[in-house]
């Protein structure tokens, strides 16, 4: 499996790929790769020839120093598990944050039609400028024909889309179900950090948005919402950052249900110091 660190390098790989008529999916990650990233890659090679798997812990999208620190690793395991999917048909890009940002280490601004301010934006100051800012950075470097992203981040997958239509972008967005570990806990490379009791506790939250889909046919968001709040106030381990049920077009909190709209909950949650988010299709 080749590995390559320098964009200048697999932009010409690439290139003579593509002079063959090959086709190029991409899989960004952050590496400590799991089977959710596995789900991804294999999603991808079913459609394309070739899949570019990019392992890069972005540095602009993290507002915590402390949690950029400690993100996992993994880049020699992260090999070896993509080698039992496909020897030949991926290509590792892992560069360096210098290969990426050439010396200047800032996020572009975006406008993304207010998407960015709902949810994650409002706990996460310039998060999305910096998701922005690598994942365009990808798409001019792989130059892929499409592109795969979990709907575990589907606020995120959203402002891709919007990404690559306001900057017209020739990439198809896929988006692929939120992959789980057998207790229902939505895959994340955060998970292997949690302590045993914490981990122990975390499918609470996989939980409680199943039963917040039951309740959707009859009760209101506002009473759905208190009862979430109220099922983790209660709760000794598990602290509640937002619950929310908004519409998947604009992602703002619904106030009244429409027939017309589609509405998902979205959930973040801290166990201990580690930050969980998930979510759920309600109809």
């Amino acid at each position: 499996m080749k590995v390559f660190s320098q964009k200048v390098q697999i932009a010409a790989a690439i290139d003579k790929l593509k002079a063959k008529q090959l086709t190029i999916g991409l899989v960004p990650t952050m590496g400590a790769l799991h089977q959710g990233h596995l789900a991804l890659v294999k999603s991808a090679l079913n459609e394309n020839d070739v899949v570019v798997v990019s392992i890069f812990v972005n540095p602009t999208q993290f507002d915590n120093n402390d949690d950029l620190e400690k993100y996992p690793r993994t880049l020699e395991g992260d090999v070896a598990l993509l080698k039992t999917v496909s020897e030949n048909q991926i290509l590792v890009y892992a560069p360096t944050v210098e290969d990426i940002y050439e010396g200047h280490t800032v996020s572009q601004s975006f406008d993304f039609d207010g998407l960015e301010f709902e949810m994650e934006g409002k706990f996460r100051t310039g998060h999305f400028d910096g998701v922005g800012t690598v994942v365009k950075r990808f798409f001019e470097i792989v130059k892929p024909h499409r592109a795969y992203f979990g709907e575990k981040d589907f606020q995120q997958l959203a402002i891709i889309k919007k990404l690559v239509e306001k900057h017209r972008i020739p990439v198809k967005i896929i988006g692929c179900p939120i992959h789980r570990e057998t207790n229902g806990l939505a895959m994340s490379s955060r998970n292997t950090r949690l302590k045993p009791e914490y981990k122990k506790a975390a499918p609470f939250i996989y939980k409680t948005l199943k039963t917040a889909k039951e309740k959707f046919g009859t009760k209101s968001a506002s009473k759905i919402t208190e009862w979430v709040e109220k099922e983790f106030a209660n709760h000794n381990l598990l602290k509640l950052e937002y619950f929310i049920i908004a519409d998947t077009k604009t992602l703002k909190p619904v106030k009244r249900k429409s027939k017309k709209s589609v509405y998902r909950a979205f959930i973040a949650v801290y166990a201990d110091d580690i930050r969980l988010i998930d979510n759920i299709a309600l109809n």
